[in-house]
């Protein structure tokens, strides 16, 4: 019982630094695209911006998915067929929490 909750407070806190760090990432794209509207955004951040704003658009798609009737066979059968035809829609934080144990990368 202790080896579970010390696995699960592991994995919590890992989610926690990673939805801190996509809230950073979040405020930068915005910082961004203000830029963008007064013409002082380089063609790089433009392109991490919209980086981002796909990564917030997977996060969105995923919980959608978590609300389909059935979800249990569902997402395994979409997941399944994402891979088939190499179509990424899990966004890299929660990619990242399935790495190294013990960090983010």
């Amino acid at each position: 019982m202790f080896l579970n909750s010390k696995k699960i407070q592991l994995y919590l806190q890992r989610l926690q630094e990673s939805f801190l760090e996509e809230n950073e990432e979040n405020r930068k794209m915005l910082d961004i695209y203000i830029s963008y509207i007064e013409d002082e955004a380089s063609e790089d951040d433009i392109e991490y911006a919209n980086n981002q704003l796909k990564q917030n658009f997977k996060s969105l798609g995923l919980g959608v998915l978590v609300a389909l009737p059935f979800s249990p066979i569902t997402i395994p059968y979409i997941l399944k067929k994402t891979k088939e035809l190499n179509i990424d829609i899990i966004p890299n934080w929660y990619k990242a929490l399935s790495r190294d144990k013990d960090s983010l990368k």
